[in-house]
């Protein structure tokens, strides 16, 4: 359709001959404007008018057709024959290279089936195949470690995955975790097929599988367990028991995949009674607290305590050594004050009769008296210890 104007002459701007008062499309300008040819207004322009119009142009470019019909000053021609065939060959390329070829990538593993039916293993690159439905191509990441999270909807009640589980004892436990898995490396034993065979080929949804399996190896441990234990230490025990477990039931299915670990993010209480077991496990750590402080003590006193019982016994010890020596000795030296007494037994007694002397009056007074001096009895006695004594204070003193 023509660019013509919706009133006037034949002036393509439709304004009655007057240059730029029209827009492209026949419509005046959105101004206003005065005189000529009923071109102008104040009204904007229709947009269903324009889509209409552009929409005919379109169909009039896909049919190749020519420009505007009549007056001309529209598109050009229609679209070249050449033009069209190269974007025809270009689209064959295409679907016969995607058709014939397919890349596999370093992290995965290349499996061909012809007619659904297991066919070769492809490594990294690019290979070569027969086109849908001759042969399929599945393209597994076998190196990729995936993760599921269990528990996320634990707020709803008896909704799916809600987290919400029954412990052995008795209580409800709110449980949230994290399974990390891969496709199997390894080859079953018995059967010999690989794991990604398995992961393929046995299984119809692998990671609800997972999810499955994990929730009810969780919920079986959990249900096997007591409360305190889950909040508290045994969570490593959990972890390691639940992995085992979803690992024994998927080797069971020959699912092809491996748990690589059980990683538990919350285990709480329901929120109803989750104020009350903070206080409990309050009370335990101040428990496990109180108990660590004791065994310090203990770890403090009884080296201590030992310590001095080792120094008593030791002194006990080394007094009866001496005791006992002193004993002998003695022994021995009465024994041969004995034989000399048997020798001279007159000089021996005057001898122990002077030492005992000796001994008893070396730390007494003393007054001697003579009763052959004139009768008088006493002889005057010089004290030179108390003199000497005397001497050194004096010397002492001066200094």
């Amino acid at each position: 359709m023509p660019w013509t104007s919706q009133g006037g002459g034949g002036n393509p701007n439709g304004n009655g001959g007057r240059k730029g008062g029209g827009g492209p499309w026949g419509q005046g300008p959105w101004g206003p404007t005065g005189g000529g040819g009923g071109g102008g207004g104040k009204e904007p322009p229709d947009l269903d008018e324009i889509l209409r119009r552009g929409q005919d142009r379109m169909r009039q470019v896909m049919r190749g057709g020519g420009g505007g019909g009549g007056g001309g000053g529209g598109l050009g021609g229609g679209v070249p024959k050449p033009f069209i065939f190269l974007v025809a060959m270009l689209l064959l390329a295409g679907v016969a290279f995607y058709g014939f070829f397919f890349r596999v990538n370093p992290d995965e593993q290349g499996i061909v089936l012809r007619f659904g039916k297991f066919d070769r293993w492809e490594p990294s690159g690019l290979h070569f195949r027969w086109p849908y439905p001759i042969e399929e191509v599945r393209l597994p990441k076998v190196t990729q470690q995936r993760t599921i999270e269990v528990g996320a909807g634990r707020s709803v009640i008896g909704g799916q995955d809600s987290g919400l589980m029954l412990t052995g004892d008795g209580s409800v436990v709110d449980v949230r975790f994290v399974v990390f898995w891969r496709i199997s490396p390894e080859a079953d034993p018995k059967t010999g097929e690989t794991g990604v065979e398995q992961f393929l080929f046995n299984i119809a949804q692998p990671e609800v599988t997972v999810r499955e399996v994990a929730e009810s190896a969780m919920r079986e441990v959990v249900g096997q367990s007591n409360l305190q234990p889950l909040l508290t230490g045994g969570r490593q025990k959990t972890q390691e028991d639940v992995r085992d477990l979803m690992q024994k039931t998927l080797d069971y299915y020959r699912a092809g995949i491996k748990i690589d670990q059980i990683q538990l993010k919350e285990v709480d209480p329901p929120a109803e009674v989750i104020a009350a077991f903070r206080e409990v496990a309050a009370a335990g750590q101040e428990k496990e607290t109180l108990i660590k402080q004791a065994q310090t003590y203990q770890d403090q006193v009884i080296p201590r305590a030992r310590g001095d019982a080792d120094r008593i016994v030791a002194g006990a010890e080394g007094y009866r050594d001496q005791t006992v020596a002193e004993a002998k000795g003695q022994a021995a030296r009465f024994t041969k004050v004995y034989d000399e007494y048997k020798k001279a037994p007159d000089v021996t007694r005057e001898r122990l009769y002077l030492e005992m002397q000796e001994r008893v009056l070396s730390g007494a007074d003393k007054i001697i008296i003579d009763q052959k001096n004139s009768g008088q009895g006493v002889v005057p006695y010089l004290p030179l210890d108390q003199l000497q004594k005397r001497n050194q204070n004096q010397t002492e003193g001066a200094n």
